[in-house]
């Protein structure tokens, strides 16, 4: 320890000027990869060993001076103090039901509470009972519920709970009609509970190399174990794993999750989970399970183009995008599964994508999106007849279904501007009636003028972008708007019409929220996920250069108004649409971003992602990931928009020195005077369900962007004169 205080001392009265602020300094190393005959220069990889006092200390300095500033800006305490008015308003949220044996689970967050707590009932009518309150489990400390499984008879259920944001859950089991908890307890099982033995004895969950789970390579040939309730857990067999099962050749990138599912019957499942959409399943006879060598079979290969699969009885069906780029419905035998010759239950539809499939008793529901609204259809089991669902309005769609015992399930719908809504629905019937768990809340009146403009904006190589602009009515095109526009465009994953509080509460303050659904996301399909995707990513980040572009020439706002953000792997939007594009930015957010994309495959979470991303191991994935990589394109003497990082502590996705070297990268290079920070979350990993962590976090990221955009209401309350050198 006597090292390193005089190093901390020293590094406290060294802040070094860059422009006008005055940052803690960001040394450079002679530090460089080479590959396939081009050397990558990284003058800042010292900050990867955030466990070595001078990474430590660096990111400590950063954040104590972020906060220093964030703390001194108005309208921050006043979004807070609005966002946790609007919590008073909400009714009870229930979400994540979970039926067996006629018992429903459900977790519940009451107004005003951090995280939600686990309760049950007997049937839908039932008496509801408190069954877990992890905010009270452990004295001292903030706990939140990552996942929860009850046993087929409903007796017992399987929790995985947390310090919140550390994402490492520890799992046990509790006793439903006594309330107590076992002696067994499992860590880590990171994906909590897996899955119930069907004579509930025993137990699977997914577990990594290491307890470190950010830890380099951590999740490398990550093993599913099989718990037998009662025994201690050093002695938990490896059940699914590439070293049990060598012939089938896992990857070591590839998490092996056992399945036990009542609509397949007489067998177990097995499936091969990375950051592809295609699914990578096998099945054997359930009289297997207790032998000590399960002879698997393959169900489906990622060749196969498939991405959810539901199981009725000797029946297996699934969404292809084989020569359908939006998805069909197709089925074969589980028996003798043929997935080349499968028959086509619902053809694709053209214009709208076929996006979820869920079951009940007697039906498949599926979920069809434009990119922006949905729509249902519900296929007959016996009859198999198809008809469409006649929605209450119209927006985002979600469906629960309980179980497949019942056609009882939950419908909840929402929009941009419409809060979120749920139903019971009986697909029997197709009867809407209010719902037995939530209820719609009441907004204060300011949120009676949100407006929401769909737009199609012409991309850089003609193809049309969706826009989706949300503003306060009256507002005027004249270009002198603050406009925040937010982007993902990763993982096939579609940015859905959804009514946020904290994105609402800037529109009624006059701020012009715009997201853009760019290439990369699943708005338009497969096709439109692999348009953004690898090679092709530089579509990600030029559409929401395109959309800002629209934005600014039509009015909404001016490039000295304009922010943007981008989230985890949105990171490579945001860094690589800042440094091609600076000039169209006057403030940026790369929120537990992805900023350095070369580097992401070393991260523990960096192996499962090259799927996605890519690796440096190929010469074609690697000149992809430099084009990536934000980082690599810091041009010294560029005057950049002013930018906020934020990183989590504890994030095991993405980890904090990703948005740091970016943040070092900018102070060290921007000369456009405006702030470059970096604010480190001690208290986050890459999300939190604690409200009020969250509500600080953002409130900050906000309060920063409309500063620098000029927002009367988030100037600062004192003279900037400390931070800015004279």
């Amino acid at each position: 320890m006597r090292k390193i205080i005089p190093f901390f001392i020293a590094i406290c009265f060294s802040f070094v000027a860059i422009g006008q602020y005055v940052y803690p300094p960001s040394k450079t190393v002679d530090s460089s990869d080479s590959h396939f005959g081009v050397t990558y220069n990284d003058p800042y990889r010292w900050l990867e060993y955030t466990k070595q006092p001078e990474a430590e200390t660096w990111f400590k300095l950063q954040a104590a001076y972020t906060d220093s500033i964030l703390n001194n800006l108005g309208g921050r305490d006043q979004l807070i103090a609005e966002w946790k008015q609007l919590e008073k308003a909400q009714p009870t949220y229930t979400m994540d039901w979970a039926s067996k044996n006629g018992r429903i689970f459900y977790r519940k967050i009451l107004p005003g509470e951090n995280v939600g707590k686990l309760y049950y009932r007997e049937g839908i009518e039932g008496k509801e009972q408190l069954l877990f309150n992890p905010a009270t489990y452990i004295t001292g400390k903030t706990m939140s519920v990552r996942r929860f499984a009850p046993s087929h008879d409903g007796k017992i259920l399987a929790i995985a709970y947390m310090e919140n944001g550390k994402e490492v859950p520890v799992l046990k089991f509790l006793n439903v009609d006594t309330k107590q908890f076992s002696t067994d307890s499992i860590y880590p099982a990171y994906t909590g509970p897996d899955g119930w033995s069907f004579d509930d004895k025993s137990f699977l969950y997914l577990t990594p190399k290491s307890e470190d789970i950010k830890e380099r390579d951590s999740w490398l040939y990550a093993k599913t174990k099989l718990h037998l309730l009662g025994t201690d857990m050093k002695d938990d067999i490896d059940f699914f794993s590439n070293q049990s099962y060598p012939e089938l050749k896992m990857k070591a990138n590839e998490s092996p999750v056992i399945m036990f599912n009542e609509g397949a019957g007489k067998y177990i499942l097995a499936k091969l989970e990375n950051s592809e959409n295609e699914e990578i399943q096998y099945y054997a006879p359930v009289e297997q399970f207790h032998s000590k060598k399960i002879q698997w079979k393959e169900l489906c290969q990622a060749s196969d183009s498939l991405t959810q699969l539901i199981y009725v009885n000797d029946i297996v069906y699934a969404l292809s995008h084989r020569e359908a780029s939006n998805f069909k419905l197709v089925s074969t035998s589980l028996d003798h599964p043929d997935w080349v010759n499968a028959n086509v239950v619902v053809p694709e539809n053209m214009r709208s994508a076929l996006r979820f499939i869920t079951r009940c008793k007697d039906y498949l529901l599926m979920i069809y999106s434009d990119g922006i609204n949905a729509y249902v259809l519900k296929h007959n089991l016996i009859t198999k007849r198809t008809d469409k669902v006649k929605q209450p309005f119209s927006g985002s769609v979600g469906i629960d279904c309980f179980d497949d015992k019942s056609n009882h399930c939950v419908f909840g719908i929402t929009s941009w501007i419409k809060p979120y809504t749920e139903f019971d629905y009986d697909a029997a019937t197709d009867a809407f009636t209010k719902s037995s768990f939530n209820h719609p809340p009441t907004y204060p009146a300011a949120y009676d003028d949100l407006q929401v403009e769909e737009a199609e904006v012409k991309g850089h190589d003609g193809v049309m972008i969706p826009l989706s602009i949300i503003y306060k009515k009256g507002i005027k095109q004249d270009g002198t708007n603050v406009c925040l526009m937010t982007g993902y465009g990763a993982y096939g994953i579609t940015s859905y019409p959804n009514f946020d509080d904290f994105y609402n509460s800037l529109v009624v303050r006059n701020v012009i929220v715009a997201i853009a659904h760019v290439r990369g996301g699943g708005e338009k399909g497969q096709a439109w996920y692999k348009a953004g995707f690898k090679t092709s990513k530089p579509n990600t980040w030029k559409d929401f250069i395109s959309c800002a572009e629209y934005l600014t020439a039509k009015g909404y706002s001016s490039p000295q108004k304009f922010a943007g953000m981008g989230t985890s792997a949105g990171g490579i939007l945001i860094s690589r649409a800042i440094t091609e594009r600076p000039d169209l930015f006057a403030a940026a957010i790369c929120n537990v971003g992805v900023a350095d994309a070369m580097r992401n495959e070393f991260t523990n979470n960096g192996p499962p992602n090259i799927p996605e991303l890519g690796t440096v191991n190929d010469s074609m994935e690697c000149k992809a990931l430099y084009e990536m990589d934000g980082v690599q394109h810091v041009v010294k003497g560029t005057k950049y928009p002013a930018v906020l990082c934020v990183g989590g502590w504890n994030d095991a996705r993405v980890a904090a020195w990703q948005p740091g070297k970016f943040a070092a990268a900018l102070q060290n290079a921007s000369i456009s005077g405006r702030p470059v920070l970096m604010k480190v979350n001690y208290d986050n990993g890459h999300f939190t369900e604690d409200r009020s962590v969250t509500y600080a976090n953002f409130a900050n990221q906000y309060a920063f962007v409309l500063w620098q955009c000029g927002h009367p209401d988030f100037q600062p309350k004192q003279s900037m004169t400390n931070f800015i050198m004279k």
